[in-house]
């Protein structure tokens, strides 16, 4: 029986032949082959998050280390030649269980006493608060190879803190709207790396009026092209239930409302973001780095999945685990269990 495995790497993607016979070894050799990553520098990771495998034994089959036909696998180079696996643990498995309270606890955690950083630096002290709270998330048998949350979190903050910023483009275009992020001042991408070698990141949204949008197309999606249709959506909603969505709780009559939010200059809120949870069956929540506040949509409805945007207060980003530090947008894990 021939398999089909799509293979993704740091310098791109390739489709090998395999059997469920395929050695490890032999399929590593393949990856040398289509990939360039060496055999020795090479860590395979599999499933949904993206865990890294275990292998102790290169003769073992493919299908005894759990991979099947049509499976994805990411491959990781590694810095330095990888020791032998002893009592390695699993990696952080942040789609298994992402502890919402513990990102909160951690994020006000993150700015305590002897890690205290500027305001500039809010958002890296959120993506440090929750790339703890992804690693206090571990199965309690892979645990002891996380640092504590507390320590996780300042590590990172430190990192993060020290990094520079890149200079902000000169624009001259006239000065925004009040409320209006200037299309330069987007904060620099920010990523926490966890202890498996995957990555907490933020995925710059453009300030263009339709940020909430397309940040949540982005997550939901990974489409970064959905804001038109997402603002459609939510105006078709409203049109369809003017009893809930009446003058009151709009701030105008439901018709002049639909016809507010299809433009484009418009900003969305929470009014949006809770129509858009309903519309995909997840869980948004948006964490506000200001006021370290995660606000959660459909929370109340018990929906198996969530996803997570950033918001500074006047604009929405959204947030992902990466397999690797660098890694492509389209290795990002955006929709959480």
């Amino acid at each position: 029986m021939s398999w089909n495995l799509r293979v993704r790497g740091p310098g791109g993607q390739a489709t090998l032949a395999a059997s469920p016979d395929t050695a490890i070894s032999q399929l590593q050799q393949q990856i040398e082959e289509k990939l360039g990553v060496p055999v020795h520098l090479q860590e395979l990771l599999g499933g949904f998050p993206p865990k890294q495998l275990q292998i102790t034994d290169p003769a073992a089959t493919l299908s005894s280390v759990g991979i099947a036909n049509g499976d994805s696998l990411t491959v990781r180079q590694a810095a330095a030649p990888a020791e032998p696996p002893a009592a390695t643990p699993a990696a952080s498995g942040a789609a298994a269980g992402l502890g919402l309270e513990a990102v909160e606890a951690a994020a006000a955690a993150a700015g305590g006493d002897g890690y205290a950083m500027d305001d500039e630096d809010e958002d890296a002290q959120l993506a440090a608060a929750i790339a703890a709270s992804l690693q206090d998330s571990q199965p309690a048998a892979a645990t002891t190879a996380a640092p504590p949350a507390a320590a996780a979190t300042a590590a990172a903050a430190a990192r993060l803190a020290a990094a520079p910023r890149p200079p902000q483009p000169s624009s001259s275009k006239p000065a925004p709207a009040a409320g209006q992020t200037p299309s330069g001042a987007a904060p620099a991408p920010t990523s926490v790396r966890l202890a498996d070698g995957s990555c907490v990141v933020r995925r710059i949204i453009p300030s263009d009026n339709s940020c909430l949008f397309t940040a949540v197309g982005y997550v939901m999606e990974h489409d970064r092209g959905r804001a038109a249709a997402l603002r459609q959506v939510i105006a078709e909603v409203v049109a369809a239930d003017p009893v809930t969505y009446n003058d009151g709780f709009l701030g105008k009559t439901n018709e002049e409302y639909c016809e507010w939010i299809t433009n484009k200059k418009n900003w969305g809120g929470g009014i949006e973001l809770a129509i858009l949870s309903a519309h995909y069956g997840r869980e948004i929540a948006a964490f506000d780095i200001r006021t370290k506040r995660c606000d959660r949509y459909g929370e109340s409805e018990g929906y198996a999945e969530r996803v997570l945007l950033i918001y500074d207060g006047l604009h929405y980003d959204a947030m992902a685990v990466a397999a690797f530090e660098g890694a492509p947008e389209e290795l990002d894990i955006t929709v959480l269990q």
